[in-house]
């Protein structure tokens, strides 16, 4: 970001920034990839730091993203982790400068399926032992709980089935 000094003139196209040093079109298209990262489970300070990437003309370091973002230290560098883990982000390295800069992949194909086979996938996994296990629960209640439950054990396994049929169909989807 350049500082103005007072010398300056004040150019008529210059663009309103709030607080942190974001534009009214950044600000919009982070907010869009908060309410995005919100909705996947995910906290708000990926959907801020993939949105700002997204829109920024350049790879920027960490220590940028924090400042223009307003967001610990922590969380970027837990959500650049993340983003990178997903292929969301990819790291730049820079001749000029010793700080490793980031960039926003803009492929969403490649994105979604890395974010399926990582985040998705496991959890179904998972929710099949734990169904596992309710299962076995389910048989020390009484004969009447344990016919209801067995009941709504059949539908949760039911849905896990389906969503292990969906994901790769959505899968196929998106590799076009």
């Amino acid at each position: 970001m350049t500082r103005r000094t007072g010398a300056e003139p004040r150019s008529h196209t210059a663009v309103r920034r709030d607080r942190n040093g974001l534009s009214p079109l950044e600000r919009e298209v982070v907010d869009f990839f908060v309410r995005l990262s919100r909705l996947l489970g995910q906290p708000a300070s990926f959907g801020q730091i993939y949105g700002l990437l997204f829109i920024a003309p350049r790879p920027m370091p960490m220590d940028e993203l924090v400042q223009r973002l307003g967001i610990s230290k922590g969380s970027a560098s837990q959500g650049l982790r993340f983003l990178h883990a997903i292929g969301a982000v990819r790291k730049i390295e820079s001749p000029d400068d010793r700080r490793v800069h980031y960039e926003a992949v803009a492929e969403l194909r490649r994105m979604a399926g890395r974010f399926l086979r990582e985040r998705v996938e496991p959890r179904l996994r998972d929710g099949e032992e734990r169904l596992d296990r309710i299962s076995a629960l389910a048989e020390s209640l009484p004969e009447e709980q344990r016919n209801h439950a067995r009941n709504r054990i059949r539908l949760l396994r039911s849905w896990s089935r389906n969503g292990r049929r969906l994901l790769p169909l959505i899968q196929r989807v998106l590799a076009g």
